[in-house]
């Protein structure tokens, strides 16, 4: 890169800082009607949202009970905090609906009682104190669903990417799309299940590239001739014991681990940073997955956990969640529905055809 266009990139990036700056807050900004809209055109500007006047103005509506919401959690004595992201226009129910919509919970009703599968990771004792797998060099960069219930092949992808690392020691980012598009176990952007896809995966011989088959935050018919190409292929998978971190934890130590969340909440949709201890339930309506585990300085134990909102949200696109807790379930019942994909050898076969196996 020549000294002109990395002056160019600098001043960009420079320029991006001091935009995010523009939306933090202060008290006086609560002060007024004109300061909390000064604040909004603000917001507005750094996501470039376009809505005509009267949406905007019943959007302004929304964005400002939202404000007063971030603003009295902050002033909480709480291990985390809030702020002002790409949610902050919408309602907690519009955003529930949008990117809280896996209906994990619904999908698991259907499909009957969990499977229970070996755990081959019950007998590992003397587990580390913290393990981070992004250090390992096992996890992909931060995606982004959009406006589509499609964290299940999220959650199911980033388990996938971290096993063929371990093994092979090869980073090879996947295809969430041909899960969404080719599963017919699972609804597509109507939400899924982690362990479905991961069959699906075995029995089609594997997941092709995300470059192969790029990502289009829909439900698209199967294009099966992107899935001929060089792949990433799993053994199978296993389901961690529910309700048990020490067992999340054992499974973590190894390999990043595909969960299912309550992730509704509205503290979970400003999250900003810090260990998350907010209200949740257990009505599972989101995919992700933990890459780690760690203990902050004064003692408080927390999971890693890769999202799909993009990094805009969270730490970079991440959130630390609350570890043990009394709740046998965990928080936002993170032990509910653990699974990880199993790969016994560092061999990837290419395949001759999908279409032998339809």
């Amino acid at each position: 890169m020549n000294l002109g266009k990395f002056f160019l990139v600098a001043l960009s990036l420079a320029l991006l800082l001091e935009l995010a700056k523009c939306i933090d807050f202060k008290e006086e900004d609560l002060a007024s009607e004109e300061r909390l809209w000064e604040l909004y055109e603000k917001w507005r500007s750094h996501h470039t949202a376009s809505q005509d006047l009267n949406e905007k103005h019943k959007r302004f509506n929304v964005f400002k009970e939202n404000v007063k919401h971030v603003h009295k959690v902050n002033k909480m004595n709480k291990p985390y905090k809030l702020k002002l992201n790409k949610f902050a226009d919408m309602t907690n129910h519009e955003f529930s609906s949008s990117y809280a919509s896996s209906k994990v919970s619904h999908h698991r009703m259907f499909q009957g009682i969990r499977q229970v599968t070996g755990f081959m990771h019950e007998k590992i004792d003397n587990l580390p104190t913290s393990v981070d797998w992004r250090k390992q060099g096992a996890v992909t960069g931060v995606k982004d669903q959009g406006k589509c219930g499609s964290c299940w092949a999220f959650s199911t992808v980033v388990a996938v990417e971290g096993i063929n690392q371990i093994k092979t020691k090869e980073l090879v980012p996947l295809s969430e799309q041909e899960l969404v598009d080719c599963d017919s176990k699972n609804n597509g952007c109507d939400g899924g299940l982690m362990e479905n896809a991961f069959e699906f995966i075995k029995q089609t011989g594997g997941v092709t590239t995300e470059k192969n088959y790029p990502y289009q935050a829909r439900h698209k018919s199967c294009d099966s001739s992107k899935m001929n190409d060089p792949m990433v292929q799993i053994d199978g998978y296993e389901n961690v014991p529910q309700n048990d971190e020490n067992a999340l934890m054992k499974a973590v130590a190894n390999q990043p681990v595909s969960v299912a969340i309550d992730a509704g909440g509205k503290d979970f949709q400003f999250y900003s940073e810090g260990v998350f201890t907010g209200d949740c339930g257990t009505e599972l309506n989101h995919g992700v997955a933990i890459v780690g585990y760690g203990t902050t300085l004064d003692g408080k134990k927390y999971w890693i956990v890769k999202n799909s909102w993009g990094p805009e949200w969270g730490e970079k696109g991440y959130i630390r969640m609350q570890r043990g807790v009394n709740a046998e379930e965990g928080l936002c019942g993170i032990a509910m529905e653990a699974s990880y994909p199993v790969k016994l050898s560092s061999n990837n076969k290419k395949k001759t055809s999908f279409k032998d196996e339809l």
